[in-house]
């Protein structure tokens, strides 16, 4: 019996965020490795961050400060939401509009309405960019 005990080894991990019903069990019996997991659902929202280079986030905040006739003073950073910033759905458009001009690119539609932030638009500007460059 103590030699059959010692041939098995089961290690249950959980994961470091307390949040997180995830479990991940390693059993081995008789050399043999099993790895199960066991998950519970549960909303998480992932997000990519690709920082864009300061100098594109500035120069799309000078062309937001623009097209939504903000004062000078105005505080608008990468994390400034067009809607906070009083923005429509015309403005958004007309933001883009600027941004393509400025950059001289082109952005598809469905980008465009995915833009929310002064960071996703300069992201997505240099994203573009990339693109276009051989």
């Amino acid at each position: 019996m103590a030699a059959n005990l010692l041939s098995r080894t089961s290690i249950s991990v959980r994961p470091r965020f307390p949040q997180s019903n995830q479990r991940l069990v390693f059993d081995s019996v008789s050399g043999r490795s099993n790895v199960s997991f066991s998950w519970q659902p549960h909303s998480t929202r992932l997000r990519v961050i690709c920082a864009a280079k300061p100098e594109t986030v500035e120069k799309v905040c000078k062309i937001v400060k623009n097209q939504l006739a903000l004062p000078d003073d105005s505080n608008v950073t990468g994390e400034s939401k067009f809607a906070a910033l009083g923005a429509d759905s015309l403005d958004t458009v007309e933001i883009v509009m600027g941004l393509e001009e400025e950059f001289g690119i082109s952005v598809e539609e469905d980008s465009a309405q995915n833009i929310t932030t002064v960071q996703e638009a300069a992201d997505l500007i240099e994203a573009i960019i990339e693109k276009q460059s051989p």
